[in-house]
Parts: C-alpha cells; sequence; structure tokens
C-alpha cells in the first residue's frame, strides 16, 4: 500500500537523504520517495504504519514534522 505525505523542514538533498533515511528505518516500510519541492513523502509500506510512528522516527534526524497528506489552501 502507498500513502502520501506532507513533510515540513525539507530545505535541501541532506534533507532528503535524512527523512528517507528515518521513514525507511521504521518496520513495514518498504520505501519512500521524498520530494523537497511539494514538500511531501510517498511511503510504500507492507502493513499500515501509524503516522506517529513516522514522527518518531524523524525526530532522531532532525526538525522534521511528517503528517497525513492534505492540498495546499
Amino acid at each position: 500500500m502507498t500513502h502520501q505525505y506532507n513533510v515540513t523542514g525539507v530545505t535541501c538533498g541532506g534533507c532528503i537523504t535524512n527523512v528517507k533515511r528515518a521513514i525507511e528505518s521504521v518496520p513495514g516500510i518498504i520505501s519512500a520517495d521524498v520530494k523537497k519541492e511539494a514538500p511531501q513523502a510517498v511511503v510504500t509500506m507492507d502493513k499500515h504504519v501509524d503516522t506517529t510512528a513516522l514522527q518518531e522516527a524523524l525526530k532522531q534526524y532532525g526538525n522534521y514534522q511528517i503528517s497525513e497528506f492534505s492540498e495546499p489552501h
């Protein structure tokens, strides 16, 4: 299953690497495609992973926040 998330705090290529690494470290995550321009992440998982688990993983890598996808207002 694939889910889309909003991500804040991504400002450079290093940030993309950190966020991708953090998300992919969570059990059940297969892959993460992180984009700075959007900024969002498309996450593929083999079982449902709660957003709070992703938020906790990101805390280890910097000042990044992840939330359920919503269109910009």
